[in-house]
């Protein structure tokens, strides 16, 4: 592979490497030696270019946008850009839940809304799904759920049994489970799917008066 001498590649610290086929070694036939700098860093980056996926929310797809006020809330919030009439530039990422990356979309699940705005004070991020409600309250039982929707690592496969012991076991979840059984288990696409923030904010008006809200993106 021949090596462009204006554009040659590098290593990490941008340092030009002398080639990308042929180990540094003792003459023509001798042992390959450690300090070759460039071949320990390729095969770093090699051990660890597959990064795994996330264990919940693994697959979704995002879209650039903008949030626009067009109603007045400044009665109960401070907060810039919130104010009427504002523009920020906004991400949006919507996924599936328990599948992995490659799953089907016809998988019935909870679907991901995370949006990040990008205010003029600093980003702000804020997690979601397409329920305003979820299966558990407590945190402490958040890692157990999630493992009882994923594949089980002897078989590779979902467990069922798995599944529904954690949601009759868990009495607060049956409300959630409720909507995963109903429609929103299977949105249409991504344009036809509310978000709700999935956690209670606080919002402070000029005069320091303080409201709880929780954010509903209502589809049309």
């Amino acid at each position: 592979m021949a090596i462009d001498p204006k554009n040659p590649p590098t290593n990490e610290n941008g340092a030009p490497a002398v080639s990308e086929e042929h180990s540094l070694t003792v003459g023509t036939d001798g042992p390959v030696v450690l300090h070759d700098v460039h071949l320990v860093e390729t095969l770093a980056h090699f051990n660890r270019e597959r990064v795994p996926e996330r264990s919940p929310h693994a697959k979704g797809s995002g879209a650039f946008g903008e949030l626009e006020i067009t109603g007045d809330v400044s009665a109960y919030t401070k907060a810039d850009f919130l104010q009427p009439g504002r523009h920020t530039p906004m991400a949006a990422r919507f996924s599936t839940v328990a599948g992995e990356q490659g799953s089907p979309d016809t998988w019935r699940d909870v679907r991901g809304f995370a949006l990040k705005f990008y205010t003029q004070q600093g980003n702000f991020d804020m997690v979601g799904n397409n329920t305003p409600i979820f299966f558990v309250r407590d945190p402490m039982k958040f890692p157990h759920f999630i493992r009882s929707q994923k594949r089980l690592p002897d078989s590779g496969l979902r467990s069922p049994n798995m599944q529904w012991d954690f949601w009759t076991l868990s009495p607060e979840s049956a409300h959630q489970v409720s909507y995963l059984m109903g429609p929103r288990g299977l949105p249409r696409d991504w344009r036809h799917m509310n978000g709700y923030s999935s956690h209670t904010y606080s919002w402070i008006n000029a005069q320091g008066k303080l409201f709880w809200v929780k954010y509903h993106f209502i589809t049309d």
